[in-house]
């Protein structure tokens, strides 16, 4: 995420921010594929029989993204604030699934192979119950298995959203993939 285009997009944002409508009718173009594959990546781990699709997830959060009031940052910000958005759309369609199935079958979701022992995956809400308390317990560590996991930003982009190094987030991912394991294993997690 970078260069010309990540300029363009920066610039862009701010002059949305700044009320430019025509800012955002030039700035979808630019970002569209790239909200594709991310909303193509959340997709992936969910169940293979998903019944949301790649361009209804994308829709979704382009309707939520539109209507939302951030103080945008560049364009690292604005993918990150869209995976968020993707990610409560899918734990928002499963929390709807489940309540027509009257409390069964959430959709399941792989956070990554090292959360997870034996290749069984944690539900899509027992994973936002468990990092919704990681967020209460430890903020940082949260945020930061949202813009790595769910956001896909690399370790580099994630410091430089946070405001710390990449070492920094290497340990803050190690130790909330740890606690998460043990909270989603329990079904509850100790002190972060």
């Amino acid at each position: 995420m970078g260069g010309t285009a990540g300029h363009d997009v920066s610039a862009l944002l701010l002059a949305w921010r700044g009320g430019d409508r025509q800012a955002f009718d030039r700035l979808v173009p630019l970002v569209y594929e790239e909200l594709h594959s991310l909303a193509d990546r959340q997709l992936r781990r969910e169940r293979p029989d998903h019944s949301l699709q790649t361009t209804a997830l994308l829709h979704e959060a382009y309707l939520r993204l539109v209507g939302a009031d951030v103080k945008w940052e560049g364009r690292v910000h604005f993918f990150a604030v869209a995976a968020q958005i993707m990610r409560r759309v899918l734990v928002d369609h499963a929390r709807a699934r489940a309540r027509d199935k009257r409390g069964g079958g959430a959709a399941p979701v792989t956070l990554e192979d090292a959360l997870v022992e034996g290749g069984s995956s944690p539900d899509v809400l027992d994973l936002d119950e468990a990092l919704g308390r990681l967020s209460a317990l430890d903020e940082r560590k949260a945020r930061a298995v949202e813009l790595h996991y769910f956001g896909g930003l690399t370790y580099d982009e994630v410091a430089a959203t946070m405001e710390i190094s990449p070492a920094t987030v290497h340990r803050e991912l190690r130790l909330a993939k740890a606690w998460l394991y043990h909270a989603l294993k329990s079904g509850e997690g100790d002190d972060a």
